[in-house]
C-alpha cells in the first residue's frame, strides 16, 4: 500500500488507471456517470437487444450512487456512494464497454478483483454518510438515459476535485485484505 496522492481526470486510459494502487488517493475531476442497479439492468437489456448504449463508455467512470432530490439553488442533491457488490453481475458487461473505473463503498466480490487486474480497472470508494458533502464537488449535472427510472436515471456529472481512494487496482492489490492483515498483525501488550 503507497498512500500515494494523484490529481487526475476523467476519462480515463489504461495507462493512467495502470499506474494507481491501493491506498492511493485521488482528487478526480471530469465526467463521472452515476448508475445503480436499475440503470445497469437496463443498460444491459438494451446492449443484448442490439440497441446502442445511451453514451460511450470507452474510459469512463462510473459512481454507484443515487441522487437525492435537487434543492433550490444547488446542482444536485445529497450523492453519496451506495454499496457496491449489488452492481457486481454488471462489472464483467461494464469493462467490455471500456469502463475504466467505477466508485462505491464496500467490499466486492472476488470475481470484480480479479476482472479489475485483467482488465486494466480500478474500484475507488468514497466515504458514505457524506453525501452532502460530496455534492459540494459536483459542478454540473445532466440527465443521459432513462429519466423514467427516477433517482437511478443515468446522470452524467461533472465533478472538481472529487475526493476517493483506490481499493482494488490493476494488480489484484485489495484494500479491505490489506486493512485486515494489519489488523490481524496488531498485538496488544497485557497490564
Amino acid at each position: 500500500m503507497t498512500g500515494r496522492e494523484f490529481i487526475l481526470k476523467a476519462p480515463f486510459t489504461v495507462e493512467e488507471v495502470t499506474m494507481l494502487e491501493i491506498g492511493d488517493t485521488v482528487a478526480l475531476s471530469g465526467e463521472i456517470y452515476v448508475a445503480r442497479d436499475a440503470t445497469h439492468r437496463r443498460m444491459l437489456e438494451d446492449w443484448r437487444k442490439g440497441k446502442e448504449l445511451p453514451t460511450p463508455l470507452l474510459g469512463s467512470v462510473i459512481y454507484y450512487a443515487g441522487p437525492t432530490p435537487t434543492p433550490p439553488q444547488q446542482i444536485v442533491g445529497s450523492v453519496g456512494p451506495t454499496t457496491s457488490r449489488r452492481m457486481d453481475r454488471y462489472m464483467a458487461f461494464l469493462l467490455e464497454q471500456g469502463v475504466r473505473a467505477t466508485i462505491g463503498k464496500g467490499e466486492r466480490s472476488a470475481e470484480v478483483k480479479e476482472l479489475c487486474a485483467k482488465k486494466k480497472a480500478v474500484y475507488f470508494i468514497a466515504c458514505g454518510g457524506a453525501g452532502a458533502y460530496l455534492a459540494s464537488f459536483v459542478m454540473k449535472k445532466e440527465i443521459c438515459a432513462y429519466e423514467d427510472l427516477g433517482a437511478q436515471a443515468l446522470l452524467r456529472l461533472w465533478v472538481r476535485d472529487f475526493p476517493l481512494v483506490v481499493a482494488y487496482d490493476t494488480r489484484g492489490g485489495d484494500l479491505f485484505e490489506q486493512g485486515r492483515s494489519a489488523f490481524r498483525q496488531v498485538t496488544f501488550d497485557e497490564p
